[in-house]
């Protein structure tokens, strides 16, 4: 069928023909409805929630033009190819595009013969692109301003080029405007609203809920080790490593380059042509992991990506939430890690003086803090910063256990009365003047220069606390900053005693907090062997994973990967259990011969995606491949029958696909 067929068509018609999808999913239908009946509406959706359909599917029904406003250009690069994939005519106008293909392409669009147009906050603003949509040749019909929250200064990623926008689309009153964002609190909502002149939108707001990610936070003790076990945990699958520094993203991306990692890293402080030379590579899977600072992964479309992991901790829990959700776009198990380190929150307050708003930014950031040292589900924590209450659906059901706490089960209280007696009299016998790792440092008995300056060792608390370790020392300082008994000042994170923390203090009552470290209580020893202080011996409270670490807090690195080897398949085993539920669906249960033919369609489409200079999932992503294996497909029709393929898609591929399946 031809683009043009479809004007004046129902949504469910082209979500079909051209896309190759049964059913809308989320919130997709409403918006779309409102967008065709010319109501200004703004959509909150997760990353991977099918955002670009509510507006391409529009694109297509309306007799005109739309225009939508992208901040990156690899995302209108990819948008682009998988609409004229699609068979739908789309073009992108940047500084990337060599002359006379972007005179073709204008002349194209004068010429009725697009429908969509991408274009950067920068690129709309000139008179080049403001002539071409006010030619009388032109019917802009719909304004799209994809990343909205980019127009908030309360948003992670305030870009001032978007404050413009409204002053655009003001020159076209009969255009319709959607404004699309995965990350937006309230207030952020509000901003987008004004900020871009929305006159009485329909704001829809969709779970913010992506079930298919497991939130997984520990503590940093080797954070090259843990970043290994996490990537020996998604073997052979691509995967993201945020960092906070350039240096930081330079110096692990060669460690794991020693290691026979397939890596690459990507920052500010490389040439234009390495990053883009960087990203290509890493989006057509010619490399597994790209190191990265923030700098890296916005509008990116890559639909494989299996694990996500901050080597520190994020600004804020919308930045997080925005990063992690570029891990299994495509629907399939995938995991998010952070490596929590109080250390690292110093290296974000020392850039708070640079901030527009400190207070702000504090805000932002203790949202975050409490996220990483929850001891209840994290998804729930997550889902409640974006004013959404967790009830767990079907999908979070299927997917299995949400995040590490819940992994863990529920974390039982116990009596901590002792240690809470010794931190809080550690706390007055140091003047209240010092942080959580300095009170820590004295409990422990620490020789470090500053204690003994202070002659802070001549203390009755000094290397009195050697019951817990370090890292037990802060989750037991996080557990009564959340239960009152201390707080901390805003500029240094002194702890200070509260109130509730002086009486408990002086009445010597009992103090019982939840703290993950005592899930092996029931381990303890006999009481003849507990402490002089009646608190089980140390190893009662040492973490499973920690009882007998080695130098690398019990993560073994893996053998060196050899060049040849590194393409080679070994799928992590929630990925594995996903993929065999797929492969299994036809009931002939022959697992390793479905396997081989997942194998052979893999190989077409990398062949296919090379000849084509396209990244391999806008040929088809692995939710297809899988489905394909599952059905078993035989005739032109049974394609149209899976995900994913649409009638352009089937009569582009469809011989080529069956010949595979006939041949493996």
């Amino acid at each position: 069928m031809n683009q043009s067929d479809f004007v004046g068509a129902s949504p469910e018609k082209v979500l079909k023909s051209v896309f190759g999808y049964d059913s809308f999913r989320l919130l997709q239908k409403d918006i779309i409805s409102h967008v065709l009946s010319g109501r200004d509406t703004l959509a909150v959706m997760p990353t991977g929630g099918g955002k670009s359909l509510c507006y391409q599917i529009p694109a297509l029904i309306f007799d005109g033009l739309t225009v939508v406003v992208s901040p990156l250009i690899s995302l209108m690069q990819d948008q682009v190819a998988t609409l004229n994939a699609a068979g739908v005519s789309a073009v992108f106008l940047n500084s990337t595009v060599d002359w006379e293909d972007y005179v073709d392409s204008m002349n194209a669009i004068r010429r009725g013969e697009t429908k969509i147009v991408y274009v950067s906050p920068e690129g709309l603003a000139t008179a080049r692109i403001r002539d071409l949509l006010h030619d009388e040749r032109v019917t802009v019909k719909c304004i799209t301003i994809d990343e909205a929250h980019c127009v908030s200064e309360w948003g992670h990623d305030f870009r001032p080029d978007y404050l413009e926008i409204s002053s655009i689309m003001k020159q076209f009153p009969s255009a319709v405007c959607l404004a699309l964002t995965a990350t937006a609190t309230k207030q952020v909502r509000e901003d987008i609203v004004r900020n871009l002149g929305l006159e009485n939108p329909e704001v829809l707001v969709s779970s913010f809920d992506r079930a298919n990610i497991y939130l997984n936070v520990v503590p940093k003790q080797n954070g090259l080790a843990q970043i290994v076990d996490c990537i020996r945990r998604h073997w052979g699958e691509s995967g993201i490593i945020y960092c906070f520094s350039r240096k930081q993203v330079d110096t692990l991306t060669e460690q794991l380059e020693k290691l026979g990692y397939s890596v690459l890293n990507y920052h500010a402080g490389l040439s234009d042509e390495e990053r883009a030379d960087h990203q290509t590579k890493f989006i057509r899977d010619e490399v597994q992991i790209m190191v990265a600072t923030l700098a890296f992964g916005m509008g990116i479309d890559k639909p494989n990506v299996r694990f996500v992991i901050h080597h520190e901790i994020p600004k804020s829990l919308e930045q997080y939430y925005q990063e992690i959700g570029r891990a299994g776009r495509d629907g399939l198990a995938s995991e998010a890690l952070l490596l929590y380190s109080a250390g690292d929150i110093h290296k974000i307050r020392y850039f708070f003086d640079e901030a527009v708003d400190r207070e702000k930014s504090e805000q932002l950031l203790q949202g975050m803090i409490g996220y990483a040292t929850s001891r209840t589900c994290r998804r729930k924590t997550l889902l409640g910063y974006f004013g959404e209450k967790y009830n767990p659906g079907e999908a979070s059901r299927e997917a299995g256990s949400c995040c590490d706490v819940c992994d863990l089960g529920e974390i039982p209280q116990v009596d901590m009365t002792v240690p809470v007696q010794k931190l809080l009299s550690c706390i007055i016998r140091t003047n209240s003047r010092y942080g959580a790792s300095y009170v820590i440092d004295v409990l422990l008995g620490s020789r470090q220069k500053r204690i003994l300056e202070n002659h802070h060792n001549e203390l009755s608390t000094y290397g009195i606390g050697c019951e817990l370790d370090r890292d037990q020392w802060f989750e037991l300082v996080n557990a009564l900053l959340d239960e009152e008994y201390l707080t901390k000042t805003e500029d240094y994170n002194v702890l200070q005693i509260t109130n509730k923390g002086s009486a408990a203090l002086r009445n010597r009552e009992t103090v019982r907090l939840s703290l993950s470290f005592a899930r092996t209580a029931g381990d303890a020893p006999a009481a003849g062997n507990a402490s002089r202080d009646g608190l089980a011996a140390s190893a009662a409270f040492m973490p499973k994973n920690r009882a007998a670490s080695g130098a690398n807090g019990g993560m073994m690195f893996p053998k060196p990967v050899s060049k040849k080897s590194r393409g080679k398949k070994q799928l992590s085993a929630a990925y594995t259990v996903q993929m065999a539920n797929a492969l299994t669906q036809d009931g002939s249960g022959q697992s390793a011969e479905n396997a081989a033919l997942i194998d052979a369609l893999k190989k077409w489409r990398r062949k296919e995606a090379a000849e084509e200079n396209v990244p391999p999932y806008i040929i088809f992503g692995d939710k297809t491949l899988y489905e394909l294996v599952a059905l078993k497909p035989r005739t032109h029709e049974d394609l149209l029958m899976v995900t994913g393929i649409g009638e352009r898609k089937a009569e582009r591929y469809g011989e080529a696909i069956l010949r595979v399946m006939c041949d493996s």
